[in-house]
């Protein structure tokens, strides 16, 4: 009996993905009219002068030697925030690969709403270490990290521990690396300053809801080991390993969280976190881990975290924590019916390696997309889209309230994914979705080895000399262009990525997006593997309003909640830190309706700004929408209410703190 369930589940599951497959069919014919709205401009990222060759490929132990292209594939990643405080998230801090340099610059024809000027692209070198040729660059977070209102550049690697470029305290001038200080975290310090760690994500968000943003690291291979570069021993402990398992492997490294630490009485605000001992179950911590997203799911104002994992399931933690006290605890989704085990939240065995939030069915909750690989003819898993069913009493119960919606919605396949967005770029109040695609570029086809491996024995697959060539010249999924779906009147989302500007063939691992130009709509930059990166200006035709709000916590206690401007500063000084977290919901007479939140970093290696925005339909340049803003101070949820006009807005929210 429980065999002619099984059959009957699958051939349930199986004819429900033919129909939704024939369906889209008619839904792909309107590409063309669905497109009229969207146009994008690319340019291409500035870059300061180099001197030395550029790379396709980096340096390995022998070990893993003949798989180079493999552990090549990351590393490319793009942030866009505001560093020079001129109201504008037009400064972009991305990984150029084919040099392993951190960039600094200005968007190529951004724009400004003060007079500061704008400053040469520059390089944030680290300092060495003790093997300078085991480290290569993984991605760049930008955020205030000592809460002096300045943001700061914190870039995460393999090879080394994290580091943060703190802006110096005061500095007005034009951006340049003198107006950074590298110093190590609290974490770096001690006789464990030369460990690598292998990080491949990186997210802030208060986790313990103390008004103070943590930090969480997702790390790839083994922490310790010595994969890039000239091993400096013939240790067996520092000999590279592959994951253990294709679809359920625990041997990678360590995820890790670090909950901020007040200063000294009286001193500077320095950035000084603290490790959180067993933060996460085994098999959260040692995942292969590829992505991080933080977002309030249940309502009360404490981000739930989602770890997107390689080879193996991706995990969604309830946060049940107090100031000071983390606790996180696994919560899994409920398969019925018409649902294959491997599309149950929780539960996958798929390649996670992007995730976002935002509400795609509009109950006011917030909904994932999650990249994994969708290559038709070589692996076609599944991109997942987890709509909320509003069921918030089932996190208590240890059950995700979600269910899959990604073939219905015309989401399940692309390509070979990592990053995603879902972002309003023609302001009419309903999200698109875009993705970064493609794995390596070359000449000779390795999918068939690649499916040998995969059906070989697990217990062979974490020894490296099993594993087929992988070097220059080899191919996976090597042609990509970065899907752009946009949602079509009957509700399923169609690819116009071509007929927008955006059909460039490219090898693509970040997405950022930001209104680099303040004309009121998002701008999209792309971060690439062994390529130049791009940013794509958006040119829609739409002339729909939009709501732009930079929501901040205050340098200094305020006594109420207050409006400051158009603008997140005074005369380029500091007026507050972003508000991580903080949730902002709207709803105009027109019938559009929206929640976004201050995200801190959600994703792969790409970083949106720290601004929330909104499209806003149909509304009358004069009319105003109503905003409501929600944010955790200690362990008190706090609501503030206001009409806003459309266009651009800061906030300062009061809190006590603790």
């Amino acid at each position: 009996m429980i065999r002619i369930n099984e059959r009957i589940v699958s051939l349930v599951a199986v004819a429900s993905l033919f129909l939704a497959a024939t369906t889209s069919q008619h839904a792909e014919q309107s590409a063309e009219i669905l497109a009229v709205d969207f146009s994008f401009r690319e340019l291409a990222l500035p870059s300061p002068p180099h001197s030395g060759p550029n790379a396709s490929q980096r340096r390995t132990h022998p070990a893993v030697a003949r798989l180079s292209s493999w552990i090549s594939a990351v590393g490319a990643s793009v942030a866009v925030t505001d560093l020079d405080l001129d109201g504008v998230a037009n400064d972009i801090c991305y990984v150029e690969t084919a040099t392993d340099r951190v960039v600094v610059t200005p968007a190529p024809q951004g724009h400004t709403l003060t007079p500061i000027l704008r400053y040469e692209s520059f390089e944030l070198d680290a300092s060495p270490t003790r093997r300078p040729d085991g480290v290569a660059p993984m991605g760049c977070l930008p955020g205030d990290y000592n809460e002096d209102g300045w943001i700061d550049l914190l870039v995460y690697y393999w090879g080394r521990q994290p580091v943060v470029w703190l802006r110096r305290a005061g500095e007005t001038e034009t951006v340049a690396r003198d107006s950074f200080l590298e110093q190590e975290f609290e974490i770096n310090r001690g006789s464990n300053i030369e460990q690598e760690w292998y990080t491949n994500a990186a997210i802030q968000a208060d986790v313990d809801g103390d008004g103070h943003v943590d930090l969480v690291f997702g790390n790839y291979f083994q922490d310790g080991v010595e994969l890039l570069g000239t091993p400096s021993s013939s240790d067996p402990a520092k000999r590279p390993q592959m994951q253990d398992s294709m679809s359920r492997a625990f041997n990678g490294g360590h995820n890790r969280l670090f909950r901020w630490v007040n200063a000294e009485a009286g001193r500077q605000p320095s950035v000084h976190f603290k490790k959180v001992k067993d933060a996460f179950a085994s098999k959260v911590a040692t995942a292969w881990t590829l992505a991080i997203g933080a977002a309030d799911l249940d309502g009360d104002l404490l981000p739930e975290l989602y770890f997107a994992n390689d080879f193996g399931p991706d995990r969604l933690l309830h946060n049940r924590s107090t100031p000071g006290k983390i606790d996180l605890r696994i919560v899994e989704g409920v398969r019925d019916l018409t649902t294959p085990a491997s599309k149950v939240l929780g539960r996958d065995s798929f390649k996670g390696m992007g995730v976002d939030f935002g509400d795609l069915n509009g109950d006011g909750h917030f909904d994932f997309f999650i990249s994994n690989i969708a290559q038709s003819y070589a692996l076609e898993e599944s991109h997942l889209l987890f709509e909320s069913t509003g069921r918030l009493e089932s996190f208590a119960k240890g059950r995700a309230p979600y269910r899959d919606r990604s073939e219905a919605l015309g989401l399940s396949r692309s390509g070979w994914g990592w990053d995603t967005r879902l972002e309003d770029f023609n302001n009419d109040g309903t999200l698109e979705a875009v993705q970064a695609t493609g794995f390596l570029r070359g000449e000779t086809n390795r999918w068939p080895e690649l499916h040998e491996l995969a059906m070989g024995n697990d217990l062979l697959l974490k020894h490296p000399e099993f594993w087929f060539r992988c070097q220059a010249g080899d191919d996976l999924s090597g042609t990509a262009v970065n899907p752009f779906f946009v949602r079509s009147t009957g509700g399923r989302f169609v690819d116009v990525a071509p007929q927008v500007g955006l059909g460039r063939d490219q090898i693509s691992r970040a997405i950022a997006t930001a209104d680099v130009d303040a004309d009121g709509d998002i701008d999209l930059l792309v971060g690439n593997q062994w390529d130049e990166s791009f940013l794509y200006l958006n040119e829609s035709r739409s002339t729909r309003p939009s709501l732009v709000l930079s929501v901040l916590y205050p340098l200094e206690p305020i006594e109420a909640t207050r409006l400051v401007g158009t603008s997140t500063t005074s005369a380029g000084l500091p007026l507050g830190s972003p508000a991580y977290g903080a949730r902002v919901e709207i709803k105009t007479d027109s019938g559009i309706t929206g929640v976004r939140q201050v995200d801190g970093g959600s994703g792969h290696s790409g970083v949106r700004s720290h601004e929330v925005h909104f499209g806003l339909g149909a509304l009358q340049a004069s009319e105003a929408v109503a905003v409501r803003i929600l944010w955790r101070d200690g362990l008190e949820v706090r609501q503030h209410d206001i009409a806003l006009a459309p266009g651009r807005h800061t906030l300062l929210l009061k809190r006590q703190g603790i």
